[in-house]
């Protein structure tokens, strides 16, 4: 099949499995190529999502490589030959790639964890409070660019918000309720948007107190996605140098562990829910 353009996120998962097969079974891209009937260049550009691989080549290579999980075949396939030009493709030249790797993750979603402690979660956010949050965290960024942001983060609602909606869990500590990133009415707006999302069933909202005991989570911010298989979930954390994708297994297991850890130290719904109610009338 010929390159592809555009280098997503999920393409070079779907490389990044493929070659994991390969490296299990010991067999080098010059093996493999071999039984495949190609050349080393062509598995080395399968694999980097250079170029697309057909849904027959998927299947030949995991023969080849010994896969007996069919469930995981199935899925390597499906990612192969989606053709899907979701909406956030119209932010193709607008927007950072990250954007919309984020929002194609999302779609192809079977459930969205997340744990934020400084902000209150993007797909919950007013357009007031994105906006305020861009603007601060990139000064001098000109309208054209800001506003585009605030769009793309809106938008990004509607896996929360469709029919059916994607399960969506989300554990947020006080001090990201607290914070004025803009002024009192943003605030009280923001959490009314929260309850909202709460009674109309979009999210489950879990707080974490400010004086909660044995919480040492300041850094355990992170978007959990659930894939069609647990191997195929994917983690997102912060970076110095960006947003970074979490796939390998052994690191997905500790992002799952944390994820229990710091549910431990939550109210349950119903609690958060309350709580936040205060803050509306403190405010």
């Amino acid at each position: 099949m010929p390159p592809k353009r555009h280098l997503t996120a999920r393409r070079v998962r779907l490389g990044t499995e493929l070659r994991r097969l390969r490296e299990a079974t010991g067999m080098k891209a010059r093996e493999a190529a071999v039984l495949l009937g190609a050349d080393a260049v062509q598995i080395s550009q399968i694999e980097s999502a250079v170029a697309g691989v057909s849904a027959g080549r998927v299947r030949k290579l995991a023969s080849h490589y010994n896969c007996g999980d069919d469930k995981l075949v199935q899925a390597l396939v499906a990612m192969a030959t989606d053709r899907t030009r979701g909406w956030w493709e119209e932010y193709r030249d607008v927007l950072p790639a990250v954007f919309l790797d984020v929002a194609e993750l999302e779609h192809h979603a079977t459930y969205l964890r997340e744990v934020v402690i400084t902000h209150v979660p993007g797909l919950l956010q007013t357009p007031d409070y994105a906006r305020a949050v861009y603007a601060y965290m990139s000064p001098g960024l000109p309208p054209s660019e800001l506003e585009p942001r605030v769009e793309h983060r809106m938008r990004r609602r509607v896996v929360i918000e469709g029919d059916p909606p994607t399960p969506y869990e989300t554990t947020i500590h006080e001090f990201a309720l607290r914070v004025r990133v803009a002024d009192r009415k943003v605030a009280q707006a923001q959490l009314q948007e929260i309850l909202g999302h709460i009674e109309e069933g979009h999210a489950t909202v879990r707080v974490i107190p400010v004086d909660q005991d044995d919480f040492a989570g300041a850094g355990a911010s992170m978007l959990y996605v659930g894939g069609p298989l647990p191997r195929l979930d994917t983690g997102l954390r912060d970076a110095p140098t960006g947003t970074v994708f979490v796939d390998a297994e052994p690191q997905l297991e500790r992002l799952r562990a944390l994820l229990r850890r710091v549910e431990r130290a939550t109210l349950d719904p119903t609690a958060s829910r309350d709580f936040i109610h205060r803050l509306v009338k403190e405010l």
